[in-house]
C-alpha cells in the first residue's frame, strides 16, 4: 500500500514538472506571434503603398502629352493701311512680321517694311521715304490649357533704318514783321540718312482659327544714333516714326499672321 501511494506521488510530481516546464514555452510563442503579427501588417501597407503608386503611374501614363506646334509665322501690321486712308493717302506703309519659335515660351522675330510719310510743320514740309528692319526675341508668359496656343508676350528689338528726306517747302522764321516771308518751294533731296534704335515691346497674340492669329502690342523706343544732314533734324524715321525731342518714341501695331507648322515637339 505505502508503495503504491509513492508511485502515484512520484507520478504527479513528473506530470507537474512537465505542465510547469511546458507553460513559459507557449508564452514564449505567444509572445513571438505577437511580434510577427504587425510585421505582417507593415508588409501589407507596404505591398498597397505599391499598388497605390502603380496606379498613380498607369493614370499619368495614360494622360497624352500635348505636342506644341514649331514653324513659321508670316502677318501684316494692319493698322498702317487704316491709318493711311484717314491721312488721305499722306502716310503709305506696309510692314510684314514674322516669327519662329524656338523652345516652348521663347521665339526669334522681326519685322520689315517700307515707309512713306508726307510731314507737314509750322514752316516747312518734306517727305520721309526709307526701308526699316528690325529684329529681336519675344517671350511668352501665358500658360495655355490643353492644346491653346495664346501669347502674352514681352520682346526686345534691335532697329536700323535707311531711307531720305525730300523737303518741298518752307518758309524763313521771322520774328520782325518789316519783310513779308515768302515760302521757298524749291525742292531738296537729302539721301544716304540711316537710323538705329532699341525697342522695349509688351504685346498679346490670340489664335482665333486654326494657326491664324489676331495680336496688338505696344512698342517703347529709344534712338541709339542716326546720321542726319546738316541744319535739319530727323523728326521721323521710317520703323521709328516720330521721334520726340528727347530721341524717344512710341508706337502701337495690331497684327494678322498665320503660322505655317513644321514640327510637332
Amino acid at each position: 500500500m505505502k508503495k503504491k501511494l509513492i508511485y502515484i506521488f512520484i507520478f504527479n510530481l513528473i506530470i507537474g514538472t512537465t505542465l510547469y516546464a511546458q507553460q513559459p514555452k507557449d508564452s514564449i510563442s505567444k509572445s513571438k506571434d505577437s511580434l510577427v503579427q504587425p510585421k505582417s501588417s507593415i508588409i501589407k501597407a507596404n505591398d498597397s503603398i505599391e499598388k497605390i503608386k502603380d496606379s498613380v503611374g498607369q493614370v499619368k501614363d495614360s494622360i497624352p502629352k500635348i505636342k506644341k506646334k514649331y514653324g513659321i509665322r508670316l502677318g501684316i501690321d494692319i493698322s498702317q493701311p487704316i491709318i493711311a486712308l484717314f491721312e488721305k493717302n499722306k502716310h503709305k506703309s506696309l510692314e510684314i512680321i514674322g516669327d519662329i519659335r524656338i523652345k516652348s515660351k521663347y521665339y526669334i522675330a522681326a519685322e520689315l517694311g517700307h515707309e512713306n510719310k508726307d510731314i507737314q510743320e509750322d514752316f516747312f514740309a518734306y517727305t520721309t521715304s526709307g526701308t526699316f528692319l528690325k529684329v529681336g526675341v519675344n517671350r511668352n508668359f501665358y500658360e495655355n490649357w490643353g492644346t491653346m496656343n495664346n501669347e502674352i508676350f514681352v520682346g526686345a528689338r534691335y532697329g536700323t533704318s535707311l531711307f531720305k528726306h525730300t523737303l518741298t517747302q518752307y518758309t524763313p522764321n521771322a520774328t520782325l514783321n518789316y519783310f513779308k516771308t515768302v515760302p521757298n518751294n524749291k525742292e531738296t533731296t537729302f539721301k544716304n540718312l540711316s537710323a538705329h534704335w532699341a525697342e522695349l515691346i509688351l504685346g498679346v497674340k490670340v489664335e482665333t482659327f486654326k494657326n491664324l492669329f489676331l495680336g496688338m502690342n505696344a512698342q517703347f523706343k529709344i534712338m541709339i544714333g542716326s546720321k542726319q544732314p546738316d541744319n535739319f533734324k530727323n523728326m521721323y524715321v521710317p520703323g521709328f516714326r516720330k521721334v520726340s525731342s528727347n530721341n524717344l518714341g512710341f508706337g502701337f501695331t495690331y497684327t494678322i499672321s498665320y503660322l505655317i507648322p513644321i514640327i510637332k515637339k
